[in-house]
């Protein structure tokens, strides 16, 4: 913990003389951009898998015709047919599940007072009026909502809303579950049916965690989450 606090420290330092007291935040936007493009290559592949996936729709749609009365040997067939031309279902999970180590180092980061047995001093950065070790409650108690703290949660809430509402209305648009047809979904599908339904309250789910956790972390959130919905935009166009 102690070396990575230094690592944000470095970074925020040779922000400074660009950002000033905002440096430290700067660094964390820079820090979750490092992660991403280390990511990007799984996001990338996730991309092809879901192209991938979107091509095997017509051979998905002969099996439902040829099983169509036995859904067991239709789920097979299913399940078959990804094999055999290397899909994986599970793809587009990947590039969120790698990012999750660095997430929990930020928010273990500024909710500590000491690191290594010394004052965190990273706690005495701000994102303009609200500390990087605060979360929404200490906003709210220092000013309100629309105090200079709660401002800038504001304009976070803001940001996650209209990102991650967009894109998970284009993940819908790129993944609709089919039924078969005597109106029946696709065996062994009905997990992704569900996930399907919910997705566009996901981003209701993120912005609880950008509530609930320290302002740095809840950056980390934000920012990656805007770099998804562009990233997004790039690669299933």
């Amino acid at each position: 913990m102690s070396v990575f606090a230094d690592l944000v420290q470095r970074l925020a330092d040779l922000l400074a003389p660009l950002f000033g007291a905002t440096a430290a935040a700067a660094a964390i936007v820079l820090f979750t951009a490092l992660v991403r493009l280390l990511v990007h290559p799984l996001s990338r592949a996730a991309a092809r898998g879901q192209k991938a996936r979107a091509e095997l729709q017509p051979k998905i749609a002969e099996l439902r015709k040829r099983h169509g009365k036995n859904p067991e040997r239709l789920q097979r067939a299913i399940v078959e047919l990804h094999t055999k031309e290397k899909v994986s279902p599970l793809a587009g999970c990947l590039p969120g599940l790698f990012q999750l180590p660095a997430f929990f180092l930020l928010y273990h980061l500024f909710s500590n007072t000491t690191i290594g047995g010394h004052a965190n001093e990273l706690l005495s950065h701000e994102l303009f009026a609200a500390p990087l070790g605060d979360r929404w409650a200490d906003a709210l108690g220092a000013g309100g909502a629309l105090g200079p703290a709660g401002l800038v949660y504001v304009a976070l809430f803001l940001l996650v809303a209209v990102f991650n509402y967009r894109r998970t209305k284009r993940m819908m648009a790129a993944n609709p579950v089919a039924p078969v047809a005597d109106g029946q979904a696709v065996p062994g599908m009905g997990a992704m049916g569900a996930m399907t339904k919910v997705m566009p309250f996901m981003s209701f789910l993120t912005l609880f965690t950008v509530a609930v956790v320290p302002l740095a972390a809840a950056l980390y959130v934000v920012t990656s989450t805007t770099w998804s919905a562009i990233e997004r935009a790039a690669l299933y166009r």
